[in-house]
């Protein structure tokens, strides 16, 4: 399982399909709002559907082995 930390760097939030952009798992927003679709996204835990839900400090978002982990800085 490959684990990645992505800071919002000061911002409030990051939506989905950017954040898996942003983290290199996808080549474009739209691509990620593909996988989104796809039904192969989850957030906390749970399958996400909505493509460009924000994401705030402390959420998990998980695509296969990959575990993305939102920290405020």
């Amino acid at each position: 399982m490959q684990k990645i930390s992505f800071p919002l760097q000061g911002h409030p939030y990051v939506e989905l399909n950017q954040l898996l952009k942003l983290c290199g798992l996808c080549d474009s927003g739209g691509a990620g709002k593909q996988l989104v679709a796809e039904g192969v996204v989850k957030v906390n835990g749970k399958t996400e559907s909505r493509k460009t839900c924000k994401i705030i400090a402390g959420q998990k978002v998980t695509l296969g082995d990959v575990v993305i982990t939102v920290t405020q800085d």
